[in-house]
């Protein structure tokens, strides 16, 4: 009889005082330092049109789930997306006076400051965008540009004024990219606004378009404390969700990389209602790829959550279930037991090894990505379809411990692999196929 080992899904405490992170001494992964410089494993949420759209019963609700989820940062945005400037709050609030992001309307920026308290009473940090990028590169959406240089820089020493007491990492660029010489500048004066009140205290970091990554951009800039990415929601099996953490390693060295927008759960394949819905399974898959291949934590979206989705709203790209049942859906649970793995093991001293198998599949989604220690006291693997993997058995720590951590529920399932010759073969639970995902842990 298979006996699953349960990993603990318990709430952490409240907590009140402010938590600082900063970049590893080695620059491979944040810190806690207000624990004793505790690794911290970016496990955030996509919560965009959180402090436009959610009253604060709604958002004490959803950030409480989150928490109790296992997340610990909430990305959303202070000038929205969805008409943001034009389109009061719920509480029929207005950011800013004459579209002056200097002139701030003090009710809607003291909604922000009670969700940052809320916030920082659960212990969570908001990844808080100053901005949607149409707001200074408006390229698609509604706008309108409002950002110059000048006005940027003021905003930015503004927030970070106003907001640098609490668990808040910046998030700049939203979903844009700068395109010319104008849009670098914005993004820099912004950055230097906040600097100059924050100083070291809150990281900073940029969010781009999908199929990008900030150290395109701003790989040398000083500002930038990690680096994202954002595989996005084109196709199944993106294999920039594996392929970017190598490609920011190589373009901006010494820096931490997180996945700052994978597909969605409950989203349009390539936004085509047509194509099908990415569930919980491409979720997982995004999340595994890119944490074994060398993020520093992850990011989880619910289609119909970023937008706070519900019966009489425009849904965007085809969003189709209201958003207080979507924070029941199965991804995000399985984002907590991600987390708790990582944080149960040196995580950050793992490094992706390509050639660690002997055999196992590597193309059509079925993609084995490999991390191991350099001392090879651990090795995690990540098989999307629970395929057959085979190990020559010199490759192979002495007195191992071996066993299939299932990404869906947590559990663990001790076992000895089956020795073949030269070669040690694992073979997953259950049959081969698209979601039977497990995780390989040799200890």
């Amino acid at each position: 009889m298979i006996r699953l080992l349960l990993l603990c899904t318990c709430a952490p405490a409240l907590l009140t005082a402010q938590l600082r992170l900063a970049i590893s001494a080695d620059g491979s992964h944040i810190v806690n330092i207000t624990q004793n410089t505790t690794p911290f494993f970016y496990l955030g949420d996509t919560a965009w049109e959180l402090l436009h759209r959610a009253d604060e019963a709604e958002t004490r609700m959803y950030l409480q789930d989150r928490q109790a989820k296992g997340f610990n940062v909430i990305q959303t945005v202070i000038l929205a997306e969805l008409e943001g400037l034009t389109t009061p709050n719920a509480n029929g609030d207005l950011p800013l006076d004459n579209l002056d992001p200097t002139n701030w309307n003090e009710p809607y920026f003291a909604h922000v400051d009670r969700v940052a308290d809320l916030a920082d009473s659960l212990g969570i940090f908001l990844g808080l965008l100053p901005t949607w990028g149409d707001k200074f590169n408006k390229k698609w959406g509604v706008g309108p540009e409002v950002f110059t240089p000048e006005n940027a820089e003021v905003y930015g020493r503004m927030l970070g004024e106003r907001y640098q007491e609490h668990n808040v990492i910046w998030i700049l660029g939203g979903d844009r990219n700068p395109e010319n010489e104008e849009d670098f500048a914005i993004v820099r004066a912004m950055a230097k606004g906040l600097r100059a009140a924050i100083g070291d205290t809150q990281l900073v970091t940029y969010h781009p378009q999908g199929g990008y990554r900030s150290s395109q951009f701003f790989a040398d800039d000083e500002w930038i404390d990690f680096h994202m990415f954002q595989s996005g929601h084109g196709s199944l099996n993106d294999k920039q969700n594996y392929d970017f953490p190598r490609d920011v390693n190589r373009e901006a060295p010494g820096k931490p990389v997180v996945n700052g927008e994978p597909a969605y759960e409950d989203h349009p394949i390539n936004w085509r209602p047509v194509n099908g819905w990415f569930d919980d399974f491409d979720a997982r898959q995004a999340a595994w790829w890119s944490v074994l291949s060398g993020t520093d934590g992850h990011t989880f979206g619910n289609h119909n959550i970023w937008q706070m989705w519900q019966p009489g709203r425009e849904p965007i790209s085809s969003a189709r279930t209201p958003w207080k049942e979507a924070v029941h859906y199965p991804g995000a649970a399985q984002m907590g037991h991600l987390r708790r793995l990582m944080e149960s093991l040196p995580y950050y001293d793992l490094e992706v090894d390509w050639d660690f198998l002997t055999a196992g599949p590597n193309s059509s989604g079925r993609e084995t990505v490999v991390a191991r220690t350099p001392n090879d006291s651990l090795v995690l693997a990540y098989t999307p379809y629970g395929d057959e993997l085979i190990v020559q058995t010199e490759k192979l720590p002495e007195g191992a411990d071996y066993r299939w951590f299932d990404p869906r529920t947590g559990g663990e399932i001790p076992f000895k692999p089956e020795e073949r010759g030269e070669t040690m073969v694992f073979d997953p639970p259950f049959a081969a196929e698209r979601g039977n995902d497990w995780v390989l842990v040799i200890q």
